[in-house]
């Protein structure tokens, strides 16, 4: 697990919020730092019924008396006491501090969206494996996320659009955001490889071309990519947003 993995949620009470918390990082209270952000705040614009904001901070294995104090003290506090733990690299917490000053800030911002569309859910970022700063991933867990997902994932993608730009405005930089619920990015990438396969062979076998229904452009980008090597057939996309789609054609001898 990530040693310095945060989860900020949002529920009605801190005792909730708390246990929320533990039940998705599966850790004992012991093993957390906890920070109260908000206290019976109504959220961002002061918009919606009053709830906390916790964020909850993974204590490392083996950490130190010392620090997993530090893990209940103010950020400042926190980044004051690490400085003067290690002050040969000083660079390297500086920029240890940005890095995660930039997470709290995407799982804060998330999470004040979804407060707005009056949802409960779990929000955790974290960098892809490479350590590419520059693509955030988002997870946002919970129960009837629907809403925030819509059709097609057009509303998830608005949603990831809207809340990369202001995590750009906070943070003075670029950063691109995947946000995905419940896993259902991938869900649906499957589902549409399984879809364009079916249907490619449809098309190799009649020789009849066929359009796929409306679709956002990351799903069509899907779609071309899975039958990029077919040996049968092509694809091409056609119509205007949001109405475009994708048509599978068959490849003339």
């Amino acid at each position: 697990m990530n040693q310095r993995m945060t989860l900020e949620i949002i529920a009605p009470t801190v005792e909730e919020a708390l246990a929320q918390g533990l039940a998705e990082l599966g850790l004992t209270a012991d093993r957390v730092g906890v920070e109260v952000l908000d206290v019976g705040n109504k959220g961002l614009f002061k918009l919606g019924k009053a709830q906390v904001r916790v964020r909850l901070t993974v204590i490392p294995e083996g950490a130190e008396s010392t620090e997993i104090a530090a893990l209940s003290e103010s950020q400042e506090e926190r980044e004051a006491n690490h400085r003067e733990l290690q002050p040969a690299s000083a660079s390297d917490s500086q920029s240890d501090t940005e890095v995660d000053a930039v997470l709290e800030t995407v799982e804060s911002v998330v999470s004040k969206l979804i407060h707005l569309m009056h949802l409960e859910a779990q929000v955790s970022a974290h960098y892809n494996e490479q350590g590419d700063r520059h693509g955030i991933y988002v997870d946002v867990r919970g129960d009837d996320l629907g809403a925030l997902i819509g059709r097609h994932s057009e509303t998830l993608n608005a949603f990831q659009h809207v809340a990369s730009l202001i995590v750009g405005k906070e943070t003075q930089g670029w950063a691109q955001l995947f946000v995905d619920v419940e896993g259902y990015r991938d869900r649906r990438e499957k589902q549409l490889i399984q879809m364009a396969k079916r249907m490619a062979e449809q098309v190799a076998k009649n020789g009849k071309k066929q359009s796929l229904e409306p679709m956002p452009s990351a799903e069509r980008r899907i779609i071309h990519i899975a039958l990029r090597d077919h040996p049968d057939v092509t694809t091409e996309s056609a119509g205007e947003e949001p109405r475009r789609k994708v048509t599978i054609v068959p490849k003339r001898e």
